[in-house]
């Protein structure tokens, strides 16, 4: 199996890329293409030692950034490591592919160059989310802010698939986020998504209300862009908040300090259990082959741990069964 990795994508540079892909190298059985410039990366590769023919490069001579217009980029930078790299994807050179790089240009070249899956309305970016009770599914996190009552659905129908398939939840439970749980609440698309959902052949459980995220009450939270992008960005906020204000009181006084150290493992497991390298990135599904968005200041460890959800995404074949699923929803 072969990983295709943007190796310019992300904040911290390829030295990050290369160190997680060496890593994942060596825990792994597949082999890494990184997709970047060939000279900077030959450089990286024997800093680390590194003269295994499991990781080849693509030479790349541009790089797309966070400043740059997502759709105009995938247009213009042709030679940039995203575009290289997702070509060689659409081309079979490789199975799938993961960048830590603009994520609205990663949206729009998995749509115009890998394409959506046919019968697949929209394509959604979907994120791991971390709960008391382990860890969820928020889909879509940002890339439709308007949809439809079908787009819900197809959505529902994907983050199933991927939960069950990938994160290994079996049956995973479902549900549509509002601002109750009656079914007769929320706004007209919530409520026309409701009476598709409660009809479909997922675990669909009903509505679940914002407050009940962290607990992990539902497996799949389903929502259009907008509201999943707002239920992200806070999460961050607020994760951000908690950790610094405890290191501020952790910090104040001795005994305060006394304190965080009798409690220094309890609170990095804390720390871990919402650590987001942990989970790899997040997948865009409904495009034809696996594409996943690693965050931008992912270290060696998150891109390892992107490189080996990729492998499982294709060991799984998730895109044969949303095809499968999403087909049969529209008989």
């Amino acid at each position: 199996m072969r990983i295709i990795v943007d190796a310019m994508g992300g904040d911290r540079g390829p030295s990050e890329v290369v160190k997680g892909s060496i890593q994942a190298i060596n825990e792994y059985d597949i082999s890494v293409v990184l997709v970047g410039n060939d000279k900077i990366l030959k450089e990286e590769l024997a800093k680390n030692n590194f003269h295994d023919d499991r990781i080849q490069i693509i030479h790349a001579d541009e790089m797309i950034t966070n400043d740059d217009s997502p759709s105009m980029a995938i247009r213009r930078k042709k030679n940039s490591s995203m575009v290289i790299g997702l070509n060689s994807l659409n081309n079979g050179e490789g199975d799938a592919f993961i960048s830590a790089g603009n994520t609205g240009a990663l949206l729009a070249g998995g749509l115009f160059l890998v394409k959506r899956i046919e019968k697949v309305e929209r394509a959604a970016i979907s994120t791991v989310y971390p709960t008391k009770k382990g860890m969820s599914l928020l889909i879509d996190a940002g890339a439709n802010i308007d949809c439809k009552p079908q787009f819900l659905e197809q959505f529902a129908i994907m983050g199933s698939i991927y939960v069950e398939n990938v994160l290994g939840i079996k049956s995973p439970k479902v549900g549509l986020v509002n601002v109750g749980t009656e079914a007769e609440k929320g706004n007209l698309l919530v409520k026309e998504t409701y009476s598709i959902l409660e009809r479909s052949n997922i675990n669909f459980v009903g509505n679940v209300e914002a407050r009940e995220i962290p607990e992990g009450v539902v497996d799949v939270m389903v929502c259009d862009g907008f509201v999943g992008n707002v239920i992200l960005k806070l999460t961050e906020g607020l994760g951000q908040t908690i950790f610094s204000t405890l290191k501020e009181e952790f910090s104040s006084s001795f005994s305060s300090k006394l304190g965080a150290l009798l409690l220094k493992s309890q609170l990095k497991s804390f720390k871990n259990r919402f650590d987001y390298r942990e989970y790899g990135g997040a997948p865009l599904l409904g495009v034809k082959k696996p594409v996943i968005k690693a965050h931008g200041s992912s270290d060696a460890l998150a891109f390892k741990n992107a490189i080996k959800q990729g492998k499982i995404f294709v060991e799984k074949e998730v895109i044969k069964t949303i095809e499968r699923d999403i087909n049969n929803s529209r008989n």
